[in-house]
């Protein structure tokens, strides 16, 4: 099985041909089977919202979120015993999609300081340990875990603590980038983020480096290849998910449609289609 998602759901005016407000969960439902979101690196979301998010899209919808800062690292290196805390909050906040099969995963992305060393395999697995039934995807941000020799310990332990490595499509031999690593480290599926190919955006460091980060629009010839890839290793997991993060100039669900184009993919089960936007004149 393959799927296609983006990271939020806001903010994709394209699906809905560029009429300029947010789109809903319901709507962006309609286009997508599953969606990542973010907004839980932050701060956990309440219940209801949880609950709300859920009476919002169809059963078989499923979501990837982020994991809250603290529990990568972001925050610093929490204490044995507010660790467990973070993670007994985080878990807790997601029951009732983990409950209905709704969380296809959560996504450990590591900061860039976070090295391969044994202090921090230490870590992986003591995350593994206090949430031994949590689906989960690691994202690393150096390269270090990456490259040489370091690359197949990586995937062996990411096999062994059943962890998804993610393999993130990026800018890549620059400084602070990461080689794209496709592996398949738990059978139940593989996880492609893509961040865009925008090199000089990639190091920008000015206030705005977020939205410079992910300004990139796939050309055709990168999705025929994209899709190729995908083809090739399809059946290497039991899902193949592909998310694209290129959000900064509204191009990641245009891209999203183009490549389920090329994979002449249909998906199921989704969101009645919000109706046409039609211009008053």
């Amino acid at each position: 099985m393959i799927t296609i998602g983006l990271t939020t759901w806001s903010e994709h005016q394209s699906l809905l041909a560029n009429h300029p407000r947010p789109l809903t969960l319901t709507e962006y439902a309609a286009f997508f089977p599953t969606v990542e979101v973010d907004t839980t690196f932050y701060a956990l979301p309440q219940v209801q919202t949880i609950h709300n998010w859920q009476a919002a899209v169809p059963t078989t919808f499923q979501f990837i979120f982020k994991a809250p800062q603290e529990l990568t690292t972001h925050s610093g290196v929490l204490s044995s015993s507010a660790l467990k805390t973070s993670m007994a909050a985080f878990i807790t906040c997601l029951q009732p999609l983990l409950v209905s099969h709704q969380v296809k995963t959560t996504l450990f992305q590591f900061p860039p300081y976070f090295t391969a060393t044994s202090e921090n395999y230490i870590y992986l697995k003591h995350l593994r340990q206090l949430a031994p039934n949590l689906p989960i995807a690691v994202e690393f941000r150096h390269e270090s875990w990456l490259t040489g020799p370091q690359k197949t310990q990586t995937v062996t332990i990411c096999h062994q603590l059943h962890y998804t490595l993610v393999a993130a499509d990026e800018p890549h031999h620059l400084p602070g980038s990461v080689p794209f690593v496709l592996a398949q480290t738990t059978p139940n599926l593989i996880l492609i983020r893509l961040h865009g190919r925008n090199a000089v955006g990639w190091g920008n460091r000015s206030p705005e480096w977020r939205k410079k980060r992910t300004l990139y629009r796939y050309s055709d010839q990168e999705l025929t290849n994209l899709a190729r890839l995908i083809r090739k290793h399809q059946t290497a997991a039991q899902e193949f998910c592909v998310i694209f993060n290129n959000n900064s100039g509204g191009d990641a669900a245009p891209n999203a449609q183009a490549l389920q184009s090329k994979l002449q993919l249909h998906f199921d089960n989704l969101a009645p289609k919000p109706p046409e936007q039609t211009d008053l004149f």
